[in-house]
């Protein structure tokens, strides 16, 4: 994920006057392999919606066909945790953000083979799409799991996670909404730790580390981590 620092106005969408946008990554391209091309054919206009096409705010009554509670999750990846996850979750209803195509696609791919029916994958930028298409107040829960660490220092301003940006999750939650995070990168989950407690909008609900949600299974990310000797740090802060 790559984040750039883009000055805005005060508006009234409930943020606070200081917040400088953070743009997650921009949209990129990827050709895509015969399962990726056929899942994308077969289900894209059953689950799939392009960011740049929707206008907010985005009404999940209307784009599930049911009132439900709202999860969303930026940075699905290529699905197969938001799949299992999805089916793990039946009472909410899910948007995976998701900028990479052959993600999108392979995502499609895991759903149509899970079959559920409570996720929408939007490929746009994740932090546009909850600046721009979600209205403040509305999230019953936002996940991110394994964000691009960039543990080189000279890269530490394209972490997706900061002070703006945990803000801006605030003012999107419900009141006692849940925002989940997860890496395996130390340095970062301190990071992470230290700018969602001093995010006065936000409360941790355990005394440090949280345990791992039932609901989450083994991602490639957390796996690969694991073999690596990682430590899996997850994360709870629930919205006052």
């Amino acid at each position: 994920m790559q984040d750039s620092l883009i000055r805005t106005g005060t508006t009234g969408d409930g943020l606070p006057a200081h917040f400088r946008r953070v743009v997650s990554f921009h949209p990129r391209g990827g050709r895509l392999n015969a399962v990726q091309r056929r899942a994308f054919q077969a289900h894209a206009d059953r689950w799939y919606l392009e960011a740049g096409e929707l206008t907010g705010p985005l009404d999940g009554t209307t784009l599930f066909g049911r009132a439900a509670p709202l999860i969303m999750e930026i940075g699905s990846g290529m699905g197969e945790s938001t799949a299992a996850m999805a089916a793990a979750r039946p009472e909410a209803d899910l948007l995976a953000i998701e900028v990479y195509k052959p993600g999108v696609a392979q995502t499609l791919h895991h759903l149509n083979r899970t079959g559920v029916q409570n996720v929408r994958v939007v490929r746009g930028d994740g932090v546009q799409v909850l600046t721009d298409l979600i209205a403040p107040g509305s999230l019953a829960e936002l996940w991110l799991f394994f964000p691009d660490p960039w543990p080189k220092t000279r890269h530490f301003k394209r972490r997706l996670v900061t002070p703006e940006f945990a803000e801006l999750v605030a003012s999107r939650l419900r009141r006692g909404g849940v925002f989940r995070l997860a890496t395996d990168w130390a340095p970062y989950a301190e990071r992470m730790l230290a700018v969602c407690a001093a995010t006065k909008g936000l409360r941790n609900l355990h005394a440090g580390w949280a345990p791992r949600p039932a609901f989450r299974p083994r991602t490639r990310f957390e796996r690969r981590g694991l073999a690596e000797g990682h430590e899996i740090f997850d994360l709870e802060f629930s919205r006052r």
